[in-house]
C-alpha cells in the first residue's frame, strides 16, 4: 500500500476574522451611535424618549462621559496598577478651568480649551510627580490627599469657582450650536468623539513600548530596574496621559451639563469611577466602557423607579430599601464581586477562553485522526508515529 500524505489544509480566513472582529465590532457601534439621533427608537424602562429627541441624547451623552473617564481611569488601574483615588481632580479640574478661562479671560471656546487643558497638563505633572515617589496604599493616601485639597479651593473660593453652587458655562464665548436644548444633538456628537479619541490613546498605549513597561512594573518594578528601565517614568507617563484624556472629559461634560459641581472634584466621584471599572472588567477597554454606561443608566433610571408609584405602594420593609437607588447599586455591585469577580468582560473573556480552548482541542484530535487513518501501516515510520 502506498504511503498517502496528507498536507495541512491553506490556513483560513476564519483566524483573520477573529483577529479582526473588535474593530469591525468597535467601527459599527460608533456608526450606531453616531446616526442614533437621526432614528426614532423607543427603549422603554431605559431611555426616558425616543432616541431622537434631547432627554435621551442627554443621557446618552452622560454615560459616554462617564465611560471615557472610566476607560482612562483603567489605563491608571488596569495598565499600570495604580490605585488612585484623586482622579477626579483631573476631571472636575479641566471642567472648572475650562469654565474659569471662558468666564474671566472671555476668549472663544477652543483657545480656552487650549489654555485648560495645559492647566490640566501642569496639575497632572505637579501631582504625578509627587504621588509616583511612592507605591501601593502610600501612593493611594496620597492622590487622596489632593483630590481633598482640590475639593477645599473648589469649595472655599466662591468668587471665581462658585462655591457650593458651582460655576456656570458662560455661554457668550461658546458657539450657538453647542448652547441650548435643541442643540443637544451636537453636544451628543462632540461627546461621542471625544470617547473614540479616548478609546484610541488608550488602546495606543496598551500596545506601546510604554504600555509594556507599566505592565511589567504592576507585576515586578525591581525586576524592571535590572533591566535598566525606568518605573517611575514609564508610571509618570500613564499618570499624566490618563489625566490630560480625564481633563478632556471634564470639559464636554461641563458643555453638556452647562457647568458643574465640586462633587466633579471630589473623592466621591473617582470612587464611582472605580466601581464602573470593576464592574465592567479591570484591565479591558471595552469593559471600562461598557461599565461606564451601565452604571450610569442604572444611577439614572433607578431613580426614576424609586419615585414610582409601584414601588411607593409595596410595604415598608420593601419600600424602604427599593426606594434608594444607591442601596440597589450597591447590592448589584457586592453580586458582581461575588459571582463575577472579574467583572462582566473578564467573565466573558474567561467563558470564550474556555471555548476557544475546548476548539482547538477538538480540531488538534481530529489532526491526529487523520494522520492514523491515512497512514501506511506497512511503512515503519508511520507505525512508529501511529
Amino acid at each position: 500500500m502506498s504511503h498517502v500524505s496528507v498536507t495541512p489544509a491553506a490556513p483560513s480566513t476564519a483566524g483573520a476574522l477573529r483577529r479582526r472582529a473588535p474593530l469591525l465590532v468597535g467601527i459599527v457601534l460608533v456608526v450606531l451611535m453616531a446616526v442614533l439621533p437621526l432614528l426614532n427608537i423607543s427603549i422603554p424602562g431605559v431611555l426616558p424618549t425616543p432616541t431622537y429627541m434631547p432627554g435621551s441624547l442627554a443621557l446618552l451623552s452622560l454615560c459616554m462621559v462617564f465611560a471615557a473617564l472610566a476607560l482612562s481611569y483603567n489605563m491608571l488601574l488596569g495598565t499600570a496598577g495604580m490605585l488612585s483615588f484623586g482622579h477626579a481632580l483631573a476631571f472636575g479640574g479641566g471642567a472648572y478651568l475650562l469654565g474659569i478661562v471662558l468666564k474671566f479671560l472671555e476668549v472663544p471656546l477652543l483657545p480656552a480649551t487650549l489654555i485648560a487643558l495645559l492647566g490640566g497638563l501642569v496639575i497632572a505633572l505637579l501631582t504625578g510627580s509627587i504621588a509616583n515617589r511612592v507605591g501601593g496604599i502610600p501612593f493611594a493616601m496620597v492622590t487622596l490627599a489632593f483630590a481633598q485639597a482640590g475639593s477645599v479651593l473648589v469649595r472655599r473660593n466662591s468668587q471665581i469657582t462658585g462655591g457650593e453652587e458651582g460655576l456656570s458655562l458662560a455661554t457668550a464665548q461658546v458657539p450657538s450650536w453647542l448652547v441650548g436644548v435643541v442643540n443637544t444633538r451636537n453636544i451628543y456628537w462632540l461627546i461621542l468623539a471625544v470617547l473614540v479619541i479616548v478609546y484610541l490613546v488608550a488602546l495606543w498605549v496598551d500596545k506601546s513600548r510604554l504600555g509594556h513597561i507599566a505592565r511589567a512594573t504592576r507585576e515586578n518594578d525591581q525586576r524592571v530596574r535590572v533591566l535598566g528601565l525606568h518605573p517611575y517614568t514609564a508610571k509618570l507617563a500613564i499618570f499624566v496621559i490618563a489625566a490630560v484624556l480625564a481633563s478632556i472629559v471634564g470639559m464636554a461634560y461641563f458643555l453638556l451639563q452647562s457647568g458643574t459641581v465640586p462633587r466633579a472634584v471630589s473623592a466621591d466621584l473617582t470612587i464611582t469611577v472605580l466601581v464602573m471599572v470593576v464592574l465592567g472588567g479591570v484591565g479591558f477597554r471595552w469593559g471600562a466602557i461598557a461599565g461606564g454606561f451601565i452604571y450610569t443608566l442604572l444611577d439614572q433610571r433607578l431613580t426614576v423607579l424609586a419615585g414610582s408609584e409601584a414601588i411607593q405602594s409595596l410595604p415598608a420593609f420593601l419600600k424602604v430599601p427599593l426606594s434608594q437607588p444607591l442601596f440597589l447599586l450597591g447590592a448589584m455591585f457586592i453580586l458582581v464581586v461575588m459571582f463575577l469577580p472579574g467583572g462582566i468582560a473578564g467573565t466573558l473573556d474567561k467563558v470564550w477562553g474556555r471555548r476557544r480552548h475546548r476548539t482547538i482541542g477538538q480540531n488538534v484530535g481530529l489532526a491526529a485522526l487523520d494522520r492514523t487513518e491515512f497512514a501506511d501501516p506497512t511503512d515503519p515510520g508511520d507505525s512508529l508515529k501511529k
